[in-house]
């Protein structure tokens, strides 16, 4: 169950990176008065959100073919 749980972790981390790298460049404007759009620095820290969600996913997956 706890691998199951650390998937979910992992893809939920990479959504949220990915929404924030969209609000941060502008392409994803909801809500229209969020203080995230066009500005730069959610763009970095959506891909740093997204990597450490790639990171987990990796990490489970690795602990699941171990056994």
């Amino acid at each position: 169950m706890s691998r199951s749980v650390g998937y979910v972790v992992g893809l939920l981390m990479i959504l949220l990176g990915l929404i924030w790298i969209a609000q941060g460049s502008g392409y994803f404007p909801y809500p229209a008065s969020s203080f995230m759009i066009n500005q730069s620095i959610w763009v970095l820290w959506g891909i740093i959100m997204a990597v450490a969600g790639l990171a987990v996913t990796i990490i489970v997956s690795r602990l699941r073919r171990r056994g």
